[in-house]
């Protein structure tokens, strides 16, 4: 059985995560961005209460409808290849990898998006780049070009309108 968690975006969050499902008692499980599969076919009521109190306890949400684990699926998508890979690939097309990762037309994705969340998939994802543009700044050990390149940014101007953009300043008074 797969649980599909809510705000669960970095190892700190599976950490915590994995913890929790230790000390509930949970003892063969994997976890990634976003879910915990389970050996259990199935929870009863009570454990699911109770898991769903510790999680809200830690900040997660246990997801139960089928529209919010969809749009969790994209988010964890996002933040997965933004935060945890480079984004170097030629004609890299998010409309493709997420339709492909979700196996639903990127169209109905898209208006379910925006229904739910308010802002578009693309805008979510310029949010999560500028993000992390904003962390490899403070780490100081990528010139904004090279961070552009790592980003899939077209160039170094593209990157810096968007975080002006998203930010309200450029990287330079960012930094």
């Amino acid at each position: 059985m797969v649980l599909r968690i809510k705000n669960m975006v970095c190892n700190r969050c599976i950490s915590a995560v994995e913890e929790l499902f230790k000390d509930i008692g949970f003892k063969n499980f994997n976890i990634s961005l976003g879910q915990v599969e389970i050996e259990e076919e199935d929870l009863t009521d009570e454990a699911k209460s109770q898991l769903s109190r510790r999680l809200i306890n830690l900040g997660f949400e246990l997801i139960d409808d089928k529209n919010s684990k969809i749009i969790e699926s994209i988010k964890n998508l996002v933040v997965s290849k933004i935060h945890y890979e480079e984004l170097t690939e030629e004609n890299f097309k998010w409309s493709e990898i997420i339709s492909k990762a979700i196996h639903y037309d990127y169209k109905y994705l898209s208006r379910l998006f925006s229904s739910v969340e308010g802002i578009t998939i693309e805008q979510y994802i310029i949010h999560q780049k500028i993000e992390k543009v904003k962390e490899m700044i403070v780490y100081d050990e990528l010139t904004l070009s090279e961070i552009a390149w790592k980003l899939g940014y077209s160039s170094v101007a593209h990157v810096s309108n968007q975080f002006k953009k998203v930010t309200g300043m450029s990287p330079r008074e960012f930094k």
